[in-house]
């Protein structure tokens, strides 16, 4: 059994460029450099099946929101082969179309629908739009809205025979798909394009499918009856509505947000933010998903902002437990497939998806309960590496803040901004922070540090006020340091009726109990 090397567990900026070059190379040269989907290392390793309806959307959002975020320096190139994909998909109609077939390599035009897919049409035309300038993206946008409006807005569902009578495009059947697997995960970028833009009807529209969302499926009671089994999902739909509730100030939606993710959240998470795949699936199958952890860790920030802080602490401890632990950085386990045609799909498959992430369980790369003839499916689909990736750029940005009422540090990673830097205690002998400029600084202190002991240098002894220390007037442009042990502790995972020891220090897994599987993350619970 192979434990990983090189796991991060404190380096979100690390992390975040490794994703961004796995999703570099996720073009199939054998289809127009249209980006993968699906990827898979066991048991046997491949990239595979073209989506330009939900590709696109999934990578640009991540790569340019993780520019805008770091400032990184993304090749141009690689940007527009993904624009060329979006927009291939929305070429027939103002939807984000696929090829009938979906992995039909070259062939056909993209005439069909899959609803799943308007949450990933709508962030590539608003990434493109908003850091990209993009009058394309943006008429395209507007085209679409309207179009939603006209066919699916009058009666909450489509007009079916209308649609494919007015246009080329054919709405596949969505079988058992709710409205949450549906047209309800829009609701996130539609805020954004709002955002950036100032267009009302984008707005309009995200406010529409709330209206449904809140009366159908996010009730008083926090429960997840009648959501569907797609957690992905419910989680986007979760994050899309908080996202909503802190851009229009809505107080009553935020609160039904914070209700969901204290009560039925739990039912498809555990203690450190892993999230199960497929909520209808035994108690025993630990195959989770790391877009899932992702949109926690968006909300917790949306929640943390919103005057909760003790969220701040629940993302803090996903990021270091369990989102950035799961990327794949080791890589050496891999077996290349033989390729003696040359099929894109099978070449390097090792090194384009460095940097991926996947379908992980709290311990590992290996999931108990997915085997199949004796062999465990192991994979990292292109999509969740965006995903993912899209989290951690909104957590580099929420690691701290300045406002009206000063600077606010409020989670202890390394970071360095015009304002503040932060020394991690994870990764120094003690947490340290320079205020840059003048300002009250406030210092969130987690849960499992004795806000009675812990000792400051460099500056007053400050108060502590609803989980901050704070320091009035710090000193500009030298160090203070925060002197407190990072505690080890034990605690049981539960999710259902399963159970999983671990060890921590402070938020960060130094040890997990992995029942035998292979890929681990962390040194086994003795």
């Amino acid at each position: 059994m192979v434990q990983l090397r090189d796991v991060n567990t404190t380096d979100i900026g690390d992390a975040i460029r490794l994703g961004c070059q796995a999703m570099s190379r996720a073009f199939n040269a054998d289809d127009a450099d249209i980006p993968y989907g699906g990827a898979q290392v066991r048991p046997k390793a491949f990239l595979g099946g073209s989506m330009e309806g939900h590709m696109p959307g999934r990578l640009l959002n991540a790569m340019l929101a993780a520019e805008d975020a770091m400032d990184l320096d993304l090749d141009e190139e690689v940007i527009d082969k993904h624009a060329r994909a979006a927009f291939f998909s929305y070429s027939r109609a103002p939807l984000p179309l696929q090829r009938i077939g979906q992995h039909i390599n070259g062939e056909g035009d993209p005439i069909e629908l899959q609803e799943h897919n308007l949450r990933e049409g709508f962030h590539a035309l608003y990434a493109l739009t908003a850091f990209r300038k993009s009058e394309r993206a943006m008429e395209l946008a507007a085209a679409s809205i309207d179009l939603l409006f006209d066919y699916w807005v009058p009666n909450e569902q489509w007009d079916r025979v209308r649609l494919e009578r007015d246009t080329p495009v054919r709405l596949r059947d969505s079988g058992e798909r709710t409205f949450i697997q549906g047209p309800a995960r829009a609701i996130g970028p539609l805020v954004k394009l709002y955002q950036a833009t100032g267009y009302q009807p984008a707005l309009d529209l995200a406010a529409v499918l709330k209206d449904k969302a809140v009366r159908e499926f996010f009730l008083d009671d926090g429960s997840t009856e009648r959501f569907g089994s797609h957690v992905h999902s419910t989680t986007c739909a979760m994050s899309s509505l908080a996202q909503l509730a802190e851009c229009t100030g809505d107080a009553e939606l935020m609160e039904r947000v914070k209700r969901f993710y204290d009560n039925g959240l739990w039912d498809l998470r555990d203690q450190i933010g892993w999230s199960i795949e497929v909520s209808s699936r035994p108690t025993l199958c630990r195959r989770g998903e790391a877009n899932n952890t992702g949109d926690i860790v968006e909300t917790a920030l949306i929640l943390g902002r919103w005057g909760h802080p003790e969220y701040y602490a629940d993302a803090e401890r996903i990021l270091r437990s369990h989102l950035l632990p799961s990327q794949l950085r080791d890589v050496s386990f891999i077996v290349e497939p033989d390729n003696p045609e040359g099929v894109d799909g099978k070449r390097e498959v090792a090194h384009r998806l460095r940097g991926g992430f996947g379908f992980p369980a709290p311990y590992g790369h290996e999931p108990l309960g997915i085997w199949e003839s004796n062999k465990p499916r192991i994979g990292f689909n292109i999509d969740i590496v965006g995903g993912s990736v899209g989290s951690l750029a909104a957590a580099y940005k929420a690691v701290v803040r300045s406002d009206g009422a000063g600077h606010w540090v409020d989670m202890l990673f390394d970071c360095e901004t015009d304002a503040l830097a932060v020394q991690s205690p994870y990764t120094h002998p003690r947490l340290a922070v320079k205020a840059k400029q003048p300002g009250a600084l406030h210092v969130r202190l987690p849960p499992w540090a004795d806000g009675d002991r812990f000792k400051v240098e460099g500056a007053e002894q400050p108060t502590l006020r609803d989980g901050y220390a704070v320091i009035e007037h710090p000193p500009v442009g030298r160090w203070i340091d925060f002197a407190f042990d990072l505690p080890v502790h034990e605690t049981t995972l539960t999710w259902r009726d399963s159970a999983i020891r671990a060890r921590l220090r402070g938020d960060e897994v130094v040890a997990m109990d992995n029942f035998g599987t292979d890929l681990t993350f962390f040194p086994p619970f003795d």
